[in-house]
């Protein structure tokens, strides 16, 4: 009997190259990152850029209750794997995920201490560093270089856009510009990293969305992760918005979904993709949330990747 299985170039059958999947070929088994605030700020909050940070940030809308700057990190290590052992007892590893502000922008000292705190633990395989591109030096990656060759280690570079416009829109405080220059300084120490996009920020056509798959598809990059605009309380777009709402294009869950769908037709395949959506904490939120969990608005998405025949890279036109 000849199986009508289709088999991707990622290796399996489910039409877009998941994170979750990466890490079973991997490692053999699940992989839980394992979110930290370890007291850093970043040059958009304390004055070097700016002050208030980006717009669209807050924080504390996507922090898990254990994890607080005040908590040691090995105090947040400890609390993370209890937590997440209760939910996934079979995790055959974590990684320590320095998620909060941008956790490249210190003397590489402090950098040094903070990550060794969370490799301590032996149940800690890896590093995830969330940070800005505009917050790493050569002297930074040259430690990260030397961490990587011991442990899985990928930064993770908040980009949010690939335009100027919408960069200074949002007060980013950085260029593409710089976000190029960093990516390019962690691809020669041939360090692991991902990007991180918004998508539907304000002033952005649809067209200029999917025009940004065909620009991130040539980056040097492994990894990419992607959350709709959410519009969180207590931030400065938040204020913008109760101004001005009909300056905003907030997109239902059907149509963003649709929208998703070209831009991973057009999008590298060998892109591991980490999310398609994102989550904010219950109550941060003036947007709608569509009122779904993540693993609910994955499956819709996969549900309508399969009735339109449709699949990462399937439109791709670059380099494989």
């Amino acid at each position: 009997m000849i199986s009508d299985t289709v088999i991707y170039p990622w290796g399996h059958e489910r039409r877009f190259n998941a994170y979750a999947d990466y890490f079973k070929r991997k490692f053999g088994g699940r992989i839980q990152k394992l979110s930290l605030d370890a007291g850093f700020t970043c040059p958009n909050r304390d004055g070097t850029k700016g002050t208030g940070g980006c717009s669209f940030c807050n924080n504390n809308a996507f922090n898990p209750s254990y994890c607080e700057p005040l908590k040691s990190i090995p105090d947040q290590i400890k609390e993370g794997i209890e937590f997440h052992k209760k939910r996934y007892p079979r995790t055959k590893g974590y990684l320590a995920y320095f998620q909060a502000y941008s956790n490249t922008y210190g003397s590489l000292e402090h950098l040094q201490k903070k990550y060794r705190e969370a490799l301590k633990n032996p149940e800690v395989i890896g590093l995830v560093i969330g940070t800005r591109p505009d917050t790493v030096n050569d002297e930074v990656l040259d430690y990260i270089s030397e961490l990587a060759k011991r442990y899985y280690v990928i930064i993770e570079y908040g980009l949010e856009s690939c335009y100027n416009a919408t960069l200074k829109r949002v007060n980013r405080g950085h260029t593409f510009e710089d976000s190029l220059r960093a990516i390019e300084m962690t691809a020669s120490r041939n360090i692991r990293q991902g990007a991180h996009f918004i998508i539907g920020l304000p002033g952005e056509s649809e067209t200029e969305i999917l025009k940004q798959a065909g620009i991130i598809s040539e980056l040097p990059i492994q990894n990419v992760k992607f959350h709709q605009l959410q519009i969180v309380k207590d931030t400065h777009m938040a204020r913008e918005f109760l101004e001005d709402p009909t300056d905003f294009r907030m997109y239902g869950l059907d149509e963003y979904l649709e929208l998703m769908i070209e831009f991973m037709e057009r999008l590298n395949p060998g892109f591991v993709v980490e999310r398609i959506a994102g989550e904010v904490n219950p109550g941060f939120l003036l947007s709608d949330n569509w009122g779904l969990r993540y693993d609910q608005i994955l499956q819709r998405f996969e549900n309508k990747l399969a009735e339109k025949d449709s699949w990462q890279g399937k439109d791709y036109k670059g380099q494989r």
